[in-house]
């Protein structure tokens, strides 16, 4: 994407603005919230396919988030090859019963027990798409030299609210998973060494039977999460 010879700043009109009034404004943000209020983290699939296009084009929207000086430092790995999935559900479970066993220390195994998880990641299986989002912690330019990216975790962390929002705005649930640690994903999915897998979204329609957390539901109010001044 980036070459020496285009490392030059130069400017072209907004070509793309907003013009709504205020109630419009208001209007938008409410049915935004109202939208993803009704996200939830689903670990109960069926296998009822999704197409390719849809995640391309959710993979598109998260390609448009900010970044660090616009390098985009982030990769989408996405599968729906059932080998694959097993191999990434394998070698996530064989992480995720070392963390249960002991390697999450108690604190953590306390927290996790109001979501009722486990090192059982069926998901990884049943859900028609994995995504797995890749962190670049440098790039290369078309001769090869390596350039450094900045501010790649907020980079990538906020590519990833985008493809979540996107997957949810399609009608599809998605639930986030970051097996400790995770360097098995490069080697099944061939990445380079310069990319660090930060999580895998399952991605799919929920089974007639899914359910989530209680606890998942109690949301902080406006006033704990938030200051205006």
């Amino acid at each position: 994407m980036f070459s020496r010879e285009t490392l030059r700043y130069s400017t072209l009109p907004l070509p793309d603005r907003s013009d709504m009034t205020d109630d419009e404004m208001l209007e938008a943000a409410r049915h935004f919230h109202d939208t993803m209020r009704k996200r939830h983290s689903v670990r109960d699939y069926c296998d009822r396919p999704v197409s390719r296009e849809v995640i391309e084009t959710a993979i598109r929207t998260a390609g448009t988030a900010p970044s660090g000086a616009n390098h985009q430092p982030w990769h989408f790995a996405a599968i729906s090859d059932p080998a694959l999935k097993a191999r990434i559900r394998e070698e996530a479970e064989e992480e995720e019963r070392r963390f249960y066993a002991g390697g999450a220390g108690d604190e953590w195994i306390k927290a996790l027990e109001p979501i009722g998880t486990d090192a059982d990641k069926p998901h990884l299986t049943i859900a028609p798409w994995l995504i797995v989002v890749f962190a670049q912690r440098w790039g290369q330019f078309e001769d090869g030299t390596r350039y450094k990216n900045y501010y790649v975790p907020e980079s990538v962390n906020i590519a990833t609210g985008f493809l979540l929002a996107a997957l949810h705005h399609a009608g599809l649930s998605t639930l986030t998973h970051t097996p400790n640690p995770m360097r098995f994903l490069n080697d099944a999915l061939n990445r380079p060494a310069s990319e660090k897998p930060t999580m895998i979204i399952a991605v799919g329609h929920p089974s007639d039977d899914a359910t989530v957390p209680e606890v998942a539901k109690l949301k902080k109010p406006l006033d704990e999460i938030a200051s205006f001044y």
